[in-house]
């Protein structure tokens, strides 16, 4: 196992992405990937959990090799469904919100137009709950999934608890790296030799790295 993450160096998990040998190979093969998400689902989760669990074993070591086997099915199956349980009540709440603003406002006097208008404001209305939620939720459920390989982890309440009450300061600095890995590949939009998408996946290794920190073997050190 790797050292403590107590006082861990920061710029870990930014570094993380880059290690290793054939990461030509695994970045072209995650940037396709990333590129026609939703299909490939399965396989970005399945990869990210794997991502983990090489994180919580040793953090100074290299994202995994792209391989699909039974594994990164499952891991990527199990995780998607649970990211798809903790959005869909938002997805309701948003067609809500923009059907009952689509009965009552029409500032265009446009059908269409006006519909779109509403369904942006039922977005914007969920956006900022539903990030919450996912940063709140999934960083140590997906760090102890990934560690036990057990499904009912992706639902530990108390996995959530424990990380936010006793271990905030791990907690919070997960936070901080993934919300600006994700800024990073954001600015993406304006670099026309770096993209979007290689940014995106860029942000989910460092994702992965980061919820590491907050895997049970972690917590135990």
């Amino acid at each position: 196992m790797g050292g403590s993450r107590g006082g861990r160096d920061v710029t870990a998990s930014f570094l993380f992405p880059f290690r290793g040998r054939r990461r030509l190979l695994r970045w072209t093969v995650g940037s396709l990937l990333v590129a026609v998400l939703p299909v490939s689902f399965v396989v970005v989760f399945g990869y990210t959990v794997g991502c983990i669990r090489v994180a919580a074993a040793n953090d100074s070591a290299a994202p995994p090799g792209w391989c699909v086997r039974c594994r990164l099915l499952s891991d990527g199956a199990w995780s998607g469904v649970q990211a798809a349980v903790l959005t869909l009540p938002f997805v309701v709440l948003a067609w809500l919100v923009a059907d009952g603003l689509g009965r009552i406002w029409h500032p265009t006097g446009d059908r269409f137009v006006d519909s779109a208008n509403a369904l942006v404001v039922g977005v914007a209305a969920v956006a900022l709950p539903w990030g919450i939620l996912m940063l709140t939720a999934l960083p140590p459920t997906l760090a102890h999934f990934a560690v036990s390989g057990r499904p009912a982890d992706l639902a530990s309440l108390p996995a959530v608890v424990h990380a936010v009450r006793r271990r905030f300061a791990d907690w919070n600095l997960v936070i901080v790296e993934i919300t600006t890995s994700w800024l990073l590949a954001a600015a993406g939009l304006a670099l026309p030799l770096v993209g979007v998408v290689p940014g995106a996946f860029y942000a989910i290794l460092v994702s992965a790295h980061a919820c590491a920190a907050l895997s049970p073997d972690c917590s135990a050190r």
